[in-house]
């Protein structure tokens, strides 16, 4: 698989054995290749990514089992959650970490502060 949207040389999602692994999503827009610099909206955003890396392969967020997040700031937590309560809505909720991390790519100049990976399964 590939994804167009991806930044290097990685697909956007791998299957083996009916289990989706993604790569991690970014809060960048990849209509305009912009971020906006909050977290709230990157955050938005990287879940937007995700939702359609996911629909690619023939799934949706409440395929998801696990989920990875990555902040540059751990004082971005509330308001990470808030954002992703609004898209993992069903219950149970993915397993999730939440791991603080120096850096994120930067794009535009506009550093990054939020990236989520998933583990999806084909039911």
């Amino acid at each position: 698989m590939h994804n167009p949207n991806t930044f290097g040389p990685y697909s956007g999602f791998r299957e083996a054995g009916g289990t989706i692994y993604t790569s991690g999503q970014i809060g960048v827009d990849p209509a305009t290749n912009t971020a906006a610099p909050d977290i709230a909206r990157q955050a938005e955003q990287g879940l937007l990514n995700l939702t359609a890396i996911l629909a690619e392969a023939g799934l949706g967020l409440d395929d998801v089992v696990k989920t990875t997040v990555f902040l540059t700031d751990m004082g971005d937590f509330a308001a990470m959650n808030e954002i992703y309560l609004k898209y993992f809505t069903a219950t149970p909720r993915p397993a999730r970490s939440c791991v603080a991390v120096s850096e994120l790519p930067r794009v535009a100049n506009v550093p990054l502060k939020f990236e989520i990976e998933a583990v999806a399964i084909r039911a």
